[in-house]
């Protein structure tokens, strides 16, 4: 994991509610670079509305996000230029190739990607050689998120957001994903991901927030514990 005196996500005691619900209740959390943070919870524990604040599309009632040290609700288009935003499902041009999606997607963010290094970073992104130029409309849910990955990369974002990023995937695809996050974190990009997934967080994650309620109710190492055990964490912090 890379130093940095800078964090590049700040999220400091904000407040977040929808009528009378409290999505968000002084969440508070920083990441540097390098880092990979699993925030675990379950639906509606705050995870979706967090991930919305730091992009910008919902502006906090109080507290601060900051992104490189970019406020998000006050300026997020600025914010948006350090991010790069996963989806659950990543939707690709299905008539175009891996390939084609990636420097059409790049073109938009005003980077010029050639042949070659459009290759490159596909496969930096674990995407097989022959996948490169097949049309996008054959691909699995994994294969997507590669291409994902690779447009990622080729803006060099400093963050990443990855929104349930191996549901549905088989242990294949999903180890193959694990793998590609830890090699972005291991280039320096700081990586934030929402999950139900304990087997992964516990293979990829440098640290875990639990959340409940829209408040960070345990965070934790997982390096120190076996899956039976961080799925017992899991259970009882919830149920207390």
């Amino acid at each position: 994991m890379l130093e940095s005196h800078e964090p590049v996500l700040a999220i400091g005691d904000v407040v977040m509610t929808f009528g009378r619900r409290r999505a968000l209740d002084g969440l508070t959390l920083t990441l540097h670079a390098g880092e990979v943070f699993a925030l675990l919870g379950p639906n509606g524990a705050g995870k979706t509305t967090t991930i919305n604040l730091i992009l910008g599309f919902l502006k906090a009632e109080s507290g601060t996000v900051r992104v490189c040290g970019i406020d998000a609700g006050a300026a997020p288009i600025a914010a948006r230029a350090a991010i790069a935003y996963i989806p659950e499902q990543v939707a690709l041009y299905p008539t175009l190739s891996g390939r084609e999606n990636l420097r059409y997607f790049t073109t938009l963010a005003g980077l010029a990607l050639s042949r070659d290094a459009a290759d490159r970073l596909l496969a930096q992104a674990g995407l097989a050689t022959e996948a490169h130029a097949r049309k996008a409309a054959t691909y699995s849910k994994g294969m997507r998120q590669k291409v994902g990955i690779a447009i990622a990369l080729a803006r060099r974002a400093r963050l990443l957001l990855l929104d349930e990023p191996t549901s549905g995937l088989d242990p294949s695809a999903s180890a193959d994903f694990s793998a590609v996050v830890r090699a972005a974190a291991a280039r320096g990009t700081t990586v934030l991901m929402a999950t139900h997934d304990l087997y992964r967080v516990k293979e990829v994650a440098d640290r875990v927030g639990v959340l409940q309620t829209g408040r960070i109710v345990e965070e934790i190492s997982p390096a120190h514990l076996d899956h039976a055990a961080l799925e017992r964490l899991y259970i009882e912090r919830l149920a207390s």
